[in-house]
């Protein structure tokens, strides 16, 4: 899936989704979570629009953001240049510190559905259409990638 991969850091990846989202696909982001994390975050996003000085940053269909001292998993998304409204009910907080983990982003005709270690935790309802134009993945924060497909 990540054909095209820029380790900006230790930390930072940015991959590029081949024909971008479509119902049925599954991106599995698998680490190990920092000692003393703070958080960590997954996009799924647009390419930028315009060319130059007028380039704006691209829509965001999904932002999910885990804040461990909140015990919080906060999923957004960006349409037009403005953030929508946040959403944070979970069924539980599965990360850890210091222990490793396997996130699932399932790509549904309505959702993404989100699993962690195989148990669902939580769904996120599309606001950026069509789904193909998510075309890239970016994951970042207090984590060690150990998988990303």
């Amino acid at each position: 899936m990540a054909d095209t991969t820029t380790l900006r850091s230790e930390e930072d990846y940015i991959g590029q989704i081949k024909g971008g989202l479509r119902p049925a696909m599954r991106i599995v982001v698998m680490g190990i979570i920092h000692k003393q994390p703070k958080n960590m975050m997954v996009t799924l996003s647009c390419p930028p629009r315009g060319e130059g000085d007028e380039e704006q940053e691209g829509d965001v269909g999904l932002q999910l953001t885990v804040k461990f001292t909140e015990k919080a998993v906060i999923r957004n998304s960006r349409v037009n240049g403005k953030w929508g409204t946040s959403e944070n009910i979970i069924s539980f907080f599965p990360f850890a510190a210091g222990e490793s983990f396997k996130m699932e982003i399932v790509c549904e005709h309505q959702q993404f559905r989100i699993l962690v270690d195989g148990q669902p935790l939580c769904g996120f309802t599309h606001r950026v259409t069509p789904l193909a134009s998510l075309t890239s993945l970016r994951v970042g924060g207090d984590l060690q990638l150990t998988k990303v497909a």
